[in-house]
């Protein structure tokens, strides 16, 4: 089986797609994969890495309103088209799975030329224009979210690493707190934003160190890389509060806490609900709100909190988020109740799928190519879900 994946940019696309990539692999070790990628992109870095094959495309980027910029889209595009055709033909690929992104456009329509089975993978509530194409050239769309609305999508939860679908946090809940310089006796906050971090949950938390130590609450904050150059322990009268620019075991600071305050990419609520970890979700104001989208249903569930970006403070903290990691029933009953909206077998059922539609199980109908319905709401298809 010969697999392409287009789902470059941000890790928002290309973790799903490297997790499917390893499932399908699991399933047969001989499964080729090729990744589509640009040159500008995390992809580079993530997909040598993970040990996948990475093809260069050209970014084409799209704009998200109706502007003159668009008029630069055609040409643009019929580069990064044969670019992605020649890949394709390259490892003569049996089916392309399209996660969004600079790259998934191109993929989906040079696919489309060579009659190539195409699959759509949309994480999010609101599908990004590369999606909404694609979804309108193949029957076969799954969702990562239960409420979004695209042509013909299925929900089927949003492929996760390995690592994080199979941890079990209470049996590694010490040895992790080991891992991170934490007490094994102390309610436990992460903090993190994302793999570059975010500017004002970081400033609220490190304003909140004092009475963080008052409380007897330890902290682990991923302050992102661009924020510090290597970790530092700003223990206080022996309550642990350790700041790391990057953390590498995402699945150790998951069993390591007890409530992670943090953004509301789709990528980071799938994680969170894969491992029933409650979430103090703080969705940062891009696009449509689809941060807010991402973390609703959770908070609506039980399994956590939100609080918009402009209202995050040190006051928030001290008044909503304390009381909660020194309630230990509430931080159970919201572990479970987390727990019970994840999903922890979406790579391995959309590996199935990929599977049995590139064997040609699974008929792919002559689609038409999409007509224009008057739709010009345009989303930026390259923002980083995380």
């Amino acid at each position: 089986m010969r697999v392409a994946l287009a789902g470059g940019g941000t890790a928002g696309h290309i973790e799903p797609a490297l997790s499917l990539a390893d499932a399908l692999r699991r399933i047969d070790p001989n499964t080729e994969i090729l990744c589509l990628g640009t040159e500008r992109g995390l992809e580079t870095r993530l997909v040598p890495m993970r040990g996948y094959e990475l093809g260069l495309i050209p970014a084409v980027p799209l704009p998200r309103r109706l502007t003159p910029q668009l008029l630069s889209v055609p040409g643009k595009l019929a580069g990064a088209l044969s670019a992605a055709g020649e890949q394709l033909d390259r490892i003569q690929a049996d089916v392309l799975v399209g996660f969004g992104g600079y790259v998934a456009t191109p993929g989906y329509l040079a696919a489309r030329r060579r009659k190539v089975p195409i699959i759509v993978h949309e994480a999010n509530p609101l599908p990004g224009l590369a999606n909404r194409l694609g979804a309108r050239l193949t029957p076969h769309v799954f969702t990562g979210h239960p409420h979004t609305q695209i042509r013909n999508g299925r929900f089927i939860g949003i492929p996760l690493r390995h690592q994080v679908t199979s941890l079990d946090r209470l049996a590694m809940g010490d040895k992790a707190r080991a891992y991170f310089g934490l007490r094994p006796d102390l309610p436990t906050l992460l903090i993190f934003g994302g793999s570059q971090g975010a500017q004002r949950v970081n400033e609220a938390a490190f304003a909140t160190r004092d009475a963080f130590r008052d409380a007897g609450v330890q902290v682990l904050h991923v302050v992102g890389p661009k924020n510090a150059d290597e970790p530092q322990d700003l223990t206080q009268d022996g309550i642990p509060y350790v700041a790391v620019p990057y953390v590498d075991r995402m699945d150790m600071a998951y069993a390591a806490a007890d409530v992670a305050m943090c953004r509301s990419g789709a990528l980071t609520c799938a994680e969170l609900t894969a491992v029933g970890l409650p979430g103090a979700f703080v969705p940062l104001a891009i696009g449509n709100g689809e941060q807010a989208l991402n973390a609703d249903p959770i908070v609506q569930a039980g399994g956590g909190i939100m609080v918009n970006n402009a209202d995050l403070s040190p006051d928030w903290i001290v008044q909503r988020l304390i009381p909660l990691l020194t309630d230990t029933d509430r931080v159970v009953s919201m572990s479970e109740a987390a727990a019970r909206m994840g999903r922890r077998d979406a790579d391995m059922e959309l590996a199935r799928e990929v599977a049995a539609i590139a064997r040609g199980d699974k008929p792919t109908p002559d689609m038409p190519l999409p007509e224009d319905d008057g739709d010009d709401a345009y989303y930026d298809d390259g923002k980083d879900t995380r």
